[in-house]
């Protein structure tokens, strides 16, 4: 597991970063799960978890302030290439994000941005309709109650990792 990397690529702004400081606390075919502090520091965000759902087409991430309190679940969508001679993913974020509040309020963000990227030629029609066709069906399992049966897969190794 020691040689697999991880990118991130964001759209808005164009970058792509190592995630040179993540844990690997788990992978296979289907996905990944990672312990990270924040790359840049931020008034309430300190760290978290994620869990890469490579054929679903999201990231969903749990969200911690700097005392250890869950802010939000937060969940990418996302594209993703994997290059295995060299055991690398490139995870593309496609702009739209949804947010599942400690209370189960849910908010769609950034949906400006993937009109403006689509607008300004940033993304291709076929990753605008992933992107949307995505959301919706995160959502639906959001909607649907089902959206534990996601948030367990960090849960489960989230006590193995603080308990080690």
């Amino acid at each position: 597991m020691s040689d697999l990397k991880l990118y991130r690529k964001r759209i808005i702004p164009d970058e792509c970063l190592l995630l040179e400081n993540d844990t690997i606390l788990y992978h296979d075919q289907e996905v990944i799960i990672t312990k990270w502090n924040t790359i840049h520091p931020k008034k309430t965000l300190h760290h978290g978890y994620s869990c890469y759902f490579m054929e679903r087409g999201y990231k969903v991430s749990k969200f911690y302030d700097h005392d250890g309190c869950l802010i939000s679940w937060y969940c990418d969508i996302i594209d993703y290439t994997h290059d295995p001679v060299t055991d690398t993913y490139v995870f593309t974020d496609l702009l739209v994000d949804v947010i599942v509040y400690p209370d189960g309020f849910v908010r769609v963000v950034d949906l400006n941005e993937l009109a403006d990227a689509a607008r300004d030629g940033l993304i291709t029609p076929e990753q605008l309709q992933l992107a949307l066709r995505r959301t919706d069906k995160l959502l639906s399992v959001i909607y649907k109650g089902a959206f534990g049966k996601l948030q367990k897969f960090i849960d489960d190794y989230e006590e193995v990792s603080v308990s080690m």
